[in-house]
């Protein structure tokens, strides 16, 4: 059964983990996808290739979500390509982790620049299109470190705690016009950045979550189609926690 067929989604930084295996997943329940990435051009083609030969309609954008500009006209551009827009899941995110001591102004600025910042941006240009259409799903990807903090991470539990915040607050602004808005918080999924961290370092994170296992971009992924489609019209304002029980 395909749960998004004949709807179009945005995903941005969807060139490489978790924003990847949404935008596969997405396109296996029939959602025609434009993605964002910022410089991997070649993985950017690669996958769109990919999802065409799916059967569904498949571009990617480089474009950067963070700048406000770059991100009405992104917005444009999907309308001109595919005319309508009805999932936008905010992806984009960096890290720049340190001590707060020894993290720099610059760091701070950058993290909430790109993980924050960006939901606001494509939030913002999206919206005119959802109020028109009276009908939409906001899907803000944030994490447990937003849930819960972590020590090292005070700029990006910063941001992740933002979304939630800023994702809340628009899901009670636009709720009257059928418009939702949804937080995932996904837990310690595996993907090309865990790839690099030593064995016992990623066996002592799965040793401490309840399901024994790191998460998969998939397991991201199929939350993030419960909640595009209309299998979940009446939820919003929540926030979905996709982490093995690490916060239980």
């Amino acid at each position: 059964m395909k749960l998004l067929e004949g709807k179009t989604a945005i995903i941005t930084g969807a060139s490489r983990g978790i924003g990847r295996g949404i935008a596969k997943v997405y396109a296996q329940h029939g959602c025609n996808i434009a993605f964002t990435y910022s410089s991997s051009v070649e993985a950017a083609n690669e996958l769109e290739k990919e999802l065409v030969s799916t059967g569904v309609k498949a571009k990617g954008y480089q474009s950067n979500a963070a700048n406000f500009e770059q991100a009405q006209q992104l917005v444009d551009d999907v309308l001109a390509n595919f005319e309508t827009i009805d999932i936008l899941i905010n992806n984009a995110g960096i890290t720049k982790d340190n001590l707060l001591m020894r993290m720099g102004e610059e760091d701070f600025d950058k993290v909430i620049e790109v993980n924050l910042k960006s939901v606001f941006n494509m939030t913002k240009a999206v919206q005119r299109t959802f109020l028109r259409h009276r009908k939409g799903s906001l899907i803000h990807m944030s994490s447990v470190v937003g849930v819960k903090g972590n020590a090292g991470q005070a700029n990006y539990a910063a941001s992740k705690a933002g979304i939630i915040g800023f994702s809340k607050s628009i899901a009670l602004e636009l709720g009257s016009r059928n418009i939702r808005s949804n937080v995932i918080a996904p837990g310690f999924i595996e993907t090309e950045m865990t790839a690099s961290l030593s064995d016992d370092i990623v066996q002592g994170w799965r040793d401490g979550i309840p399901l024994k296992r790191g998460g998969t971009p998939e397991d991201i992924a199929n939350s993030c189609v419960f909640l595009g489609s209309d299998l979940s019209n009446y939820i919003t304002g929540q926030v979905l926690n996709v982490d093995g029980g690490m916060l239980t």
